[in-house]
C-alpha cells in the first residue's frame, strides 16, 4: 500500500509543486490550506506523514503540530521561513520530527520524506514478509522456508526496498536513488550484478523466482513472471 501524505500549507504554489512531486513518487497526497482542515483530515484519514507549514492562518503550525502529536506518532516535517536556531528548537520541541527552511530544494525534501517514512515503517513492521520469504529488519537477516540467508549491506538494502514495495515495478533510477543514494548512470551494470547475487541466494535450493526483470524499466518482486 502506498504511503499517505498530508500537506498542510497555505501557499497554493508550494502545495501544487509538492502534490505533483509526491504523487509522481508514488505517494497518496491530500492537502489542506489551514490548520483546522488539516487536523480534521489527520483525525479522519490517519496519514503516514504530515508536511506542515509554520505560518498558517488562524491556527499556527506549532499549535497544529502539538495537536497532531496528541493524535499519535505520525512523522511531522515542518516547513518554514524561520531559520534561527531558536526557531528550529521551538519547532522540534513542539513535536516535529524534522525541519526545513524555505526556500528548500525539492530533492532534499523528498529524501527527508523517505527517511522519515523508512524509520516509522521499521518501527511498525520489523519483520517483512512476501510469499515464503521473510526479512527481519532488526537483525537484517532473510529467511526462506526456514533457510537463513546471509546478506551483504547492499543486498539487504536492495531486498528491503523490494519487500517494502511488493508487486510494484521499481525503475532503475528509483532503485539507484534509494539504495546507492545517487545516480550511477544508464551504463552502469552494478544493479544487475546485485540482482544476480540476490537471486542466487534466494533460489539456491530451487525455490521459485521472486525478483523479476521488467525490460526497459527496472525490477519487481512478485510471485509470477
Amino acid at each position: 500500500m502506498n504511503e499517505h501524505i498530508l500537506i498542510i500549507e497555505d501557499d497554493e504554489a508550494i502545495v501544487k509543486v509538492l502534490r505533483r512531486s509526491l504523487t509522481y513518487e508514488g505517494y497518496q497526497v491530500e492537502t489542506a490550506l489551514d490548520g483546522e482542515t488539516g487536523l480534521m483530515l489527520a483525525r479522519n484519514r490517519r496519514p503516514d506523514l504530515v508536511i506542515l507549514d509554520w505560518m498558517l492562518p488562524e491556527m499556527d503550525g506549532l499549535e497544529v503540530c502539538q495537536r497532531l502529536r496528541s493524535l499519535g506518532n505520525v512523522p511531522i516535517l515542518i516547513l518554514t521561513a524561520k531559520d534561527t536556531i531558536q526557531d528550529r528548537v521551538q519547532g522540534l520541541d513542539a513535536g516535529a520530527d524534522d525541519y526545513m527552511v524555505k526556500p528548500f530544494e525539492l530533492d532534499e525534501l523528498l529524501a527527508r520524506v523517505r527517511a522519515l517514512l523508512r524509520r516509522t515503517q521499521q518501527e511498525r513492521a520489523p519483520v517483512l514478509t512476501f510469499a515464503d520469504l521473510t526479512l527481519d529488519t532488526s537483525t537484517r537477516q532473510a529467511n526462506r522456508r526456514g533457510r537463513i540467508i546471509s546478506l551483504t549491506a547492499k543486498e539487504y538494502d536492495l531486498l528491503e526496498l523490494f519487500m517494502r514495495h511488493p508487486r510494484q515495478v521499481l525503475t532503475r533510477e528509483m532503485i539507484f536513488d534509494r539504495v546507492w543514494g545517487y545516480d550511477f548512470g544508464g551504463e552502469s551494470n552494478v544493479l544487475d550484478v546485485y540482482i544476480r547475487y540476490l537471486r542466487q541466494k534466494l533460489e539456491i535450493e530451487g525455490e521459485i523466482r521472486l525478483i523479476h526483470t521488467v525490460r526497459g524499466v527496472g525490477y519487481v518482486i512478485r510471485e509470477n513472471p
